[in-house]
């Protein structure tokens, strides 16, 4: 029997209704009260307020399929499980069941609903640690149901852990099911969720902390249960494909892609991936009332559609976003308005509306490569090699594939500077990054006292991390907004608990020492045969502004400081992980 997606939405919200759950409606991909994200990313988001305390109107025990968008991994979009948009089912407990009704009720469904094989079956639960102890009830749930003790792994934060969603507030540990998904190999006895062939499809958070600013954690009154299961990875189990693009959600896109090119899906898997997921996006985002633009949302927006457009060259397609725009509608009519007073033409229906925008971005985008192609033509006939400048000039502001430049550059039998162009790429992916999350590179806009701290202490935890770590550790991007500040450096491992401790530690000795902050201005050349700290591949004019924190640290940089480290705080690191191949991040605090 194939599994449709109308059929698992429909299976799993009329059993959670047999369980006296009320069913909600999907919200908005624009949260309604938090300027701090872009998208509604879970089930759980537009539940915050409910979480944490207040009464919901329907009762303690909901359910629904909610619509989401993420866009930390869009480039990474083309592989066989990577979606920007994906529905998530969701059941919540607010302070109603606990772990042992939650953990019965997905066994239940995953087994006598969906009719998985137990065999097939894996669980992680949290490890415990200095904050929380280890999740011996969700374990002791999990044997009376008969999983095997060697097939309940036991993980760290990083893996089985959620929250707080900021610096405090609500945060427990899950517990994740995982399904042994190949059919050509029998499922280990011993589960290792290290494995791809066992796929993640459900995840059980446990709120039962409340994360104090002084980085306590304190039983909640209120417990809740939030649950999350993504449909198109279940689909993807439940029909015993390895593919995501080959279940119902997608065919339809991706057949309409074969007609329009008169290619097929074998040999170009990547390509109509990639198109077919990036207007799928785009679709639900114009749904919304969203137009391209050049921050925010309408960068999102912009981003996916031309990266749809770049790759259909691809395949020779041209005007073709529209009629892929029109197979989504035709696969979703479940989600498109009829009509919106947000929406600019208020007179036509927002099918019309979505085909015209997306058309409209197409031409638009066309017109550029043409000006684009200009520019490239001109740098040919001056210069004997394209700088990684010119080709990230040629990207950024025309919208200009690399592989085009390339192609063209060939064509004339000239060099393009492909490891320069990356470098300079990879410099700007961090606004892609910051867009998802609602905000910008270095969040210099935010003058406040907090962030003004934050900023400072960034300065701090930089010479910190090269005395501890070495001196060819550099920045290489940075993230501040009155909450927290995060930082991105190159290094090669993940940093050990004792060298976090280490750097944490040195950073609050210099607070502690009530060192001067001062400012000089003084060329680049004269600031960086100083010493002066400079970011990673940043552009500075030639007078600049250096900050020095007595003989410790010394930086080029614009943004606001305190004038002296008492100012601060006291400086705690939250978080430390990897951002890409070889940068690190962390995150941290001031209290």
């Amino acid at each position: 029997m194939e599994w449709t997606r109308k059929k698992l939405i429909s299976e799993y919200l009329e059993f959670f209704k047999s369980k006296g759950h009320k069913i909600i409606p999907s919200a908005s991909l624009i949260p309604e009260n938090d300027p701090t994200v872009l998208f509604t990313t879970a089930g759980m988001h537009p539940l915050v307020p409910y979480l944490l305390g207040n009464k919901h109107p329907l009762g303690k025990r909901l359910v629904n399929v909610q619509k989401c968008i993420r866009t930390t991994d869009i480039d990474e979009v083309g592989d066989l499980t990577h979606n920007t948009f994906f529905e998530m089912l969701g059941n919540w407990s607010l302070g109603d069941y606990w772990k042992k009704e939650s953990i019965e009720f997905s066994y239940e469904f995953l087994t006598k609903v969906l009719k998985l094989e137990k065999e097939r079956l894996g669980v992680t639960c949290f490890a415990g640690d200095k904050d929380a102890s280890k999740d011996s009830e969700s374990e002791k749930v999990w044997l009376s149901l008969r999983i095997p003790k060697e097939r309940i792994a036991f993980l760290g934060k990083k893996d089985n852990w959620w929250g707080p969603a900021g610096n405090t507030g609500p945060c427990g540990p899950d517990t994740e099911m995982f399904y042994w998904a190949s059919n050509e190999q029998k499922a280990p006895k011993r589960f290792d969720p290290s494995d791809k062939h066992w796929v993640e499809i459900w995840n059980n958070v446990f709120m039962q902390y409340n994360k104090t600013k002084e980085g306590k954690f304190l039983p909640l009154t209120q417990k809740n249960v939030d649950t999350g299961m993504g449909v198109e990875r279940t689909l993807m189990v439940l029909n015993g494909l390895d593919d995501i693009y080959e279940i119902d959600a997608w065919k339809p896109i991706i057949d309409e892609i074969e007609n329009l090119s008169g290619k097929k899906y074998y040999r170009n898997e990547k390509i109509m991936r990639v198109i077919a997921d990036h207007i799928k996006a785009a679709v639900f985002l114009f749904d919304e009332g969203i137009s391209p633009y050049h921050k925010e949302r309408g960068y999102v927006l912009r981003r996916l559609t031309r990266r749809a457009i770049v790759y259909g060259k691809k395949l020779d397609l041209r005007d073709f976003t529209s009629k892929v725009a029109e197979s989504v509608l035709d696969t979703y009519p479940d989600y498109l308005k009829k009509g919106d007073k947000k929406i600019r033409f208020v007179n036509r229906s927002n099918k019309e509306f979505i085909l015209d925008e997306i058309d409209r971005e197409e031409a638009t985008f066309n017109y550029t490569i043409e000006n684009g192609l200009k520019v490239l033509r001109n740098i040919i006939a001056y210069k004997s090699k394209i700088s990684a400048q010119d080709a990230f000039l040629l990207y950024q502001s025309y919208g200009f594939p690399i592989e085009l430049t390339q192609e063209v550059a060939k064509e004339k039998n000239i060099k393009v500077d492909i490891k320069g162009f990356q470098k300079e790429l990879a410099k700007h992916q961090e606004l892609s990054r910051t867009s998802s999350s609602g905000f910008f590179k270095s969040g210099l806009a935010d003058h406040s006292e907090k962030t003004t701290r934050l900023h400072t202490a960034t300065h701090l935890l930089n010479e910190a991390l090269r005395q501890v770590l070495g001196k060819e550790v550099r920045q290489r991007g940075s993230n501040i907004t009155s909450e927290r500040l995060r930082f991105d450096f190159n290094f090669s491992r993940k940093l050990t608990e004792a060298e976090i401790e280490k750097v944490q530690d040195l950073v609050n000795k210099k607070i502690s020492e009530k060192i001067e902050v001062k400012r000089e201005e003084m060329s680049l050349k004269k600031a960086l045969s100083l010493g002066a700290q400079a970011e990673f591949g940043a552009k500075y004019p030639d007078i600049v502004s250096v900050y020095s924190i007595g003989n410790f640290s010394k930086e080029i940089c614009t943004g606001p400081h305190v004038k002296n480290t008492s100012e601060i705080g006291n400086f705690k690191i939250t978080k430390e992980e990897s951002s890409a191949a070889g940068i690190r991040r962390i995150k941290a605090v001031v209290e």
